[in-house]
Formats: C-alpha cells, sequence, structure tokens
C-alpha cells in the first residue's frame, strides 16, 4: 500500500501544505490538481479538506477569486489562520465535515463553485502528533477522532462484540486475520481495557509476528480499519461526492485525490455510473423506466497516478489517484449508498457526531 510501518498507508503527508505550520509538508498531486481545477481569476474553489492549507493556498495563489475550505479538524481551522490574514477576502474557513458541504454553502450563501477538490484520508499533521492516536509509531491514547468529539477507537474496541469487531476489520482493513484479531483484543480486554495505540499494536503482533522483512507493520490494516470506522470516512465521500455533484455549476470540475482502494473504488463507482446514460425506473415497474442523461463528464477513465519524480520526494503519494469529471446540465442524482459501494457496517452508539 505504501511506505513501511504507515500506520494507515493512505496519509497524505499532510498533503494540504506548504504554507501553514512548521512542518515541511507536500500537497500530493498539486501540479495536477490544479490543472484540473484550471483556477481562474474569477474563479470560485471549494476545498473540502483543508488540512495544512497546501491545495487551497495554491488556488490562490493562482488568482481564484475565493476559496471555501473545509476541515472537521479544529486544529486544522485554527492552523488556517494565518493564511486566512493573508487572504482575508478571498477565503473563508469552514469547521465542518466536507459531506455536509451543500448544507454549508447554501446557509452562506456561496457562489455555485467551478471546482471542488477532495483529499481523501488522514494528514501527517495527525500522524505526526501521538496524542491523536492514529499511529502506532509513537505510543499515545487509543483516539483516532479527527473531528476531536464522539467515541474513540478506543471506546469501539473495548465495546464491540466480537463478530461487529471482525466485521469492521475485514471490510474496512481488508484484514484477513480479522476474525484471529478480534479475538485476541477481547481476550486483552477481558484482563485490562486497551488504552494506548501500543497496546492495540501490540496485541495484533500476537496473532500476526512481525518479521524482519515486512515493508508494513502488521498492525495497519487495523489501524486503518478503526480509524475509517470511527470517523466514517467512506460514508463521508460518498456524501461528500453527492454534495459536490449538487452544488458545481455547469462545466465544473470535481477533483478526488484518493490513497486505498476502497477510497478509489468509491470514486469510480460514482464517476462511472453518472458518465454514462442510465435507465431509471426500476424492475417493478420497466415501462415507466426513463432516460436519466449523465450528470458528469470524464476527463479520463483511468485514475491518474503521481509521478515517478513525486514518489521519489515523497513515498506517501504512491498510493494516490486522481479522478476528474465535469459537470453537466443535467439533474444531479440521488444518492445511493450501497449503489456506490459502502459497505454496511455495524452502528455503535453515540458515534454520530
Amino acid at each position: 500500500m505504501s511506505a513501511p510501518d504507515l500506520p494507515q498507508g493512505d496519509s497524505k503527508n499532510g498533503s494540504k501544505a506548504g504554507a501553514v505550520g512548521s512542518q515541511p509538508h507536500l500537497p500530493v498531486m498539486l501540479a495536477e490538481v490544479l490543472t484540473a481545477l484550471q483556477p481562474v481569476a474569477d474563479g470560485i474553489f471549494v476545498d473540502g479538506t483543508f488540512g495544512a492549507g497546501g491545495y487551497t493556498t495554491a488556488l490562490l495563489e493562482a488568482g481564484a477569486a475565493h476559496v471555501y475550505a473545509f476541515d472537521r479538524d479544529p486544529t486544522a481551522i485554527a492552523s488556517g489562520q494565518a493564511l486566512l490574514a493573508r487572504f482575508p477576502d478571498r477565503l473563508t474557513l469552514i469547521e465542518g465535515q466536507f459531506s455536509n458541504l451543500a448544507d454549508h454553502l447554501q446557509a452562506i450563501h456561496a457562489p455555485a463553485p467551478d471546482g471542488v477538490v477532495l483529499d481523501i484520508g488522514v494528514s501527517s499533521m495527525q500522524i505526526d502528533n501521538a496524542e491523536r492516536g492514529f499511529s502506532f509509531q509513537k505510543d499515545g491514547p487509543l483516539d483516532m477522532r479527527m473531528s476531536n468529539s464522539g467515541p474513540t477507537a478506543a471506546d469501539i474496541v473495548n465495546q464491540m462484540s466480537h463478530g461487529e469487531l471482525a466485521h469492521v476489520l475485514k471490510f474496512l482493513g481488508e484484514e484477513r486475520q480479522a476474525g484471529r484479531i478480534a479475538s485476541a483484543i477481547l481476550k486483552r480486554r477481558a484482563k485490562q481495557p486497551l488504552e494506548t495505540t501500543g497496546d492495540l499494536a501490540e496485541t495484533v503482533t500476537t496473532i500476526i509476528p512481525r518479521k524482519a522483512k515486512d515493508r508494513i507493520h502488521p498492525a495497519t490494516r487495523t489501524f486503518q480499519a478503526l480509524r475509517i470506522f470511527v470517523n466514517r470516512e467512506l460514508e463521508e465521500l460518498a456524501m461528500g461526492l453527492s454534495g459536490a455533484e449538487d452544488q458545481l455549476k455547469v462545466g465544473g470540475r470535481l477533483v478526488i485525490v484518493t490513497f486505498h482502494s476502497l477510497e478509489d473504488r468509491i470514486a469510480k463507482t460514482f464517476f462511472n455510473t453518472r458518465s454514462e446514460t442510465r435507465l431509471g425506473g426500476s424492475r417493478h415497474a420497466p415501462e415507466l423506466a426513463a432516460i436519466a442523461p449523465p450528470s458528469f463528464q470524464l476527463k479520463s477513465r483511468k485514475a491518474l497516478a503521481a509521478s515517478d519524480a513525486e514518489c521519489q520526494e515523497n513515498p506517501r503519494a504512491r498510493s494516490a489517484k486522481l479522478r476528474v469529471g465535469e459537470r453537466t446540465e443535467h439533474t444531479a442524482f440521488a444518492l445511493d449508498m450501497a449503489a456506490l459501494g459502502v459497505p454496511s457496517l455495524p452502528g455503535f452508539q453515540g458515534l454520530d457526531q
């Protein structure tokens, strides 16, 4: 999936980067994103995953008239105040989930955007802070919440049933040993609750011992699964795509950068189902079927990958895939999570944020 010992294998390396914060964050596929969005002097753009501000900064420096930047992480919004001071009349920072971007934009009467970019995954700023609990590289509280609210990963592993936990690890982590890992977690928590990232990583390695030749830590998939579940990332992605479809002006571009197969599969399905002529109606009333014209025109059927040069400079770009669609004049499709391939997962009391 990605570089050795990465906690999820899909980090953006703080990929919203450079201008905000002290770390040398590198925006992933920045040149390709700008080419796809085609920022112009009178353009309105939405950065649904602000992070450290890399894409937003580049759009503003390229002459975009205004950028509406979202992030559910309050620390990212706080870090963005320096950029806001630099572009006070051209930047709006919004603390909120990009799944609700349509509601947010309508509430502030924002113009229909010329482009929306969504860079999916966890940022290096979150990984590098041990207190956020995203990584097993540094021991910290088993948290993983992007928004700092709602149940933590510790709540999940200490309270979920064996079957539910195994289901989450299998489908969101694509972990072949999901059942055995779930059993080990239940055995461990019967003695003492799992409280730290180290507790969880150690438990996983009792089932999958680490070998010297391993490029990826055995706990990578488990951490990925829990992070995605805690933050409802796949549901967020599907809702964000639908919201962008609803808000984009005719000719506007939707750009998605993903970092692992689960996300890319949803993005690919979204664009494919909306770029072909589809029949409406149902099998129960085929005679009432009507043509549903495409809401997007694809710039390419294949996803773009990062260049070899970028992958050499930033190894975390190796798993990145970029997809682009251009909005047509036709009506947006209704959101159907199952049709987009969002898996049905167990609920967890209090998970709604």
